[in-house]
């Protein structure tokens, strides 16, 4: 057994990643079209921009975090 248990590392690469990009398209989704076709707040707006920005950050940083820096560090 390692340090962290029995964490099964691809999976949560897989899951991590695929939550990411899920996250980044309903974040640009809901932008374009709050701009272009749906009357919405500025603060909506502003929410769609922050999903976007958290799902490019967990589709990046999740392979860099479970399959480099944890599996090194057992």
């Amino acid at each position: 057994m390692g340090r962290y248990g029995n964490i099964d590392y691809p999976l949560f690469i897989k899951r991590g990643v695929l939550l990411g990009l899920a996250l980044m398209f309903v974040g640009e989704l809901g932008g374009f079209l709050s701009e272009n076709y749906i009357s919405l707040p500025a603060w909506e707006g502003s929410l769609f921009l922050l999903l976007a920005g958290i799902g490019l950050l967990l589709f990046a940083t999740t392979p860099i975090l479970f399959g480099i820096v944890l599996p090194l560090t057992e």
